[in-house]
């Protein structure tokens, strides 16, 4: 594979002759320090030779030819790029970062960092009128083709201004790599993106963190550039943060009245197999997780899925884009074509609640036996004095006398779309069966995302990966300390030879006992 292009130094190769110690900064910055300080102050906009402040959609500030020196920036670069880089990927980034940079004693970069956390945080706090902290917290970062880091706000206790440092080659728009600005709406969420930044040579942006600093990095579209940047945070007292708005959760209903006749018409024979759904059980009991191929009749399937690319069905983006950025079908059941909503139908019907419950064990029809656990412990229950019918039941988190219930989508999925886990989402975990059910993914590959990632609370670590696959039916059953998220779909899933379609679509469902 070709190496990334990166700016060429001006003649030869390697380290050049330049001044050791602190880097040395634009002079501009004394020069307009105060007319900066005053633009910060106002809030207003200011454009000074290599300075511009700019407060919408929050305060953040541009400086061209940071460093005063070229030789020092050309030398900088070499030993960035001479550093160890690791590959860091989860729900929010996929980009490649260095090891941290407080242990180096090259000279270009320790010099960099005395002068970032030096005079050019004195420079700050006089502009911005607050105290920051000495600390240093910065690091280097790759993004090449189809890297990307979506909607956040960087807000992290102590964190009170960030900064970027490119060290790219010429750049455009048409590149990707932008730092992009959101607009938040007036439950402090992001809305749209209003402001795209282009990364140029020797350009530092920085912007102060707070409840509306949501910003992202658009996926790099160049196959042979690399957007190289130095970033980090200046420490201080964080700027007060507002209540946290509280989605309105989807709805959840009980299932609709369709006998097994539904269950005959469209299911693959061989899972109505009594024997084989025992088989079935036993393996979903030992794992949590099932994957069920060929689960519609063919016919059915084929059906479907040339219905879901007609243009009558009206999809639409899904937010915040800090959660989620999807397309999905928001019409009433009465405008899908008749053999998307009979689909539909089937998921939500008593007989297939029934029928997961033979798949599974889980409790998700009357007719469904209790295990010994959940026996004896309504025996225990029924012989409480005064007890209620909503008493907890066993340690499932299964609850007595409530009915199962499930909510669901029907969903589109194309470049640039994603879920997100977010923090308020663990706190509403509940156990759950999750249903997926893909189509149009015919020749979809695994580095293209779009696959469901299940992740233990707080922790990194996948421990489970589920690729969409044709016709392919997938179950897991996940407890209070599980989340999940789809990964990025990425530029490479637009780029191919795929001669169906750019995406592809899914039923996803979610059963509750």
């Amino acid at each position: 594979m070709a190496s990334k292009r990166l700016r060429e130094p001006s003649g030869g190769s390697g380290l050049k002759r330049s001044r050791g110690g602190p880097a040395v900064l634009s002079s501009e910055l004394q020069e307009r320090k105060e007319a900066v300080q005053a633009a910060w102050s106002s809030k207003t906009t200011y454009k000074g030779g290599d300075l511009e402040l700019h407060c919408r959609p929050f305060p953040h500030c541009i400086i061209k030819n940071f460093l005063s020196s070229e030789t020092f920036v050309e030398n900088l670069q070499t030993e960035l790029l001479s550093l160890n880089f690791n590959e860091k990927s989860n729900d929010l980034y996929k980009f490649k970062q260095s090891d941290d940079l407080k242990k180096t004693t090259l000279p270009h970069i320790t010099g960099l960092s005395s002068a970032l956390f030096g005079s050019f945080r004195l420079w700050l706090e006089e502009v911005l009128g607050v105290s920051l902290e000495p600390t240093v917290d910065i690091s280097c970062a790759k993004y090449e083709y189809t890297d990307v880091l979506l909607c956040h706000d960087d807000e992290l206790e102590g964190r009170r201004v960030a900064f970027i440092l490119y060290l790219v080659p010429p750049w455009e728009s048409g590149d990707g790599g932008t730092l992009d600005l959101y607009s938040t709406d007036s439950n402090f969420k992001p809305q749209d993106k209003v402001k795209s930044l282009v990364p140029s040579w020797n350009t530092l942006v920085l912007f102060e963190v707070s409840p509306v600093s949501f910003h992202q990095v658009s996926e790099v579209l160049s196959q042979d550039k690399c957007r190289l940047s130095l970033s980090g945070w200046f420490h201080g007292p964080s700027l007060e943060r507002p209540p946290r708005h509280v989605e309105t959760p989807f709805p959840r209903n009980p299932h609709i009245p369709r006998d097994e006749t539904v269950l005959l018409e469209w299911i693959n024979p061989v899972y109505l197999d009594v024997a084989y759904q025992e088989q079935i059980q036993e393996e979903f009991e030992d794992s949590s997780e099932i994957q069920l191929k060929d689960f519609l009749k063919e016919e059915k399937f084929t059906e479907v899925s040339m219905a879901l690319r007609l243009a009558q069905i009206k999809w639409t983006r899904r937010g915040p884009p800090n959660k989620r950025w999807v397309i999905y079908n928001v019409a009433t059941l009465d405008s899908l074509p008749p053999s998307v909503s009979a689909c539909w139908e089937l998921l939500h019907s008593e007989a297939f609640f029934l029928l997961l419950s033979n798949f599974t064990g889980l409790r998700l029809h009357y007719l469904c036996p209790a295990d010994e656990e959940d026996e004896e412990k309504e025996r225990q229950d029924d012989g409480v004095a005064g007890s209620s019918a909503g008493s907890s039941l066993a340690n499932s988190g299964r609850v007595k006398g409530v009915t199962p219930v499930c909510c669901g989508e029907v969903r589109q999925w194309t470049h640039g779309s994603y879920t997100l886990l977010h923090d308020g989402e663990a706190a509403r975990a509940e156990y759950a069966l999750d249903l997926l059910l893909p189509f149009g993914c015919r020749s979809w590959h695994s580095d293209f995302g779009g696959y469901t990632c299940y992740v233990a609370n707080e922790e990194d670590e996948e421990l489970l990966t589920v690729y969409p696959e044709d016709n392919s039916l997938a179950l897991v059953y996940r407890d209070k300390e599980t989340l999940k998220f789809v990964k990025h779909v990425n530029h490479k899933s637009s780029s191919t030879s795929r001669s169906d379609q750019a995406g592809f679509y899914d039923f996803s469902f979610v059963y509750y006992e």
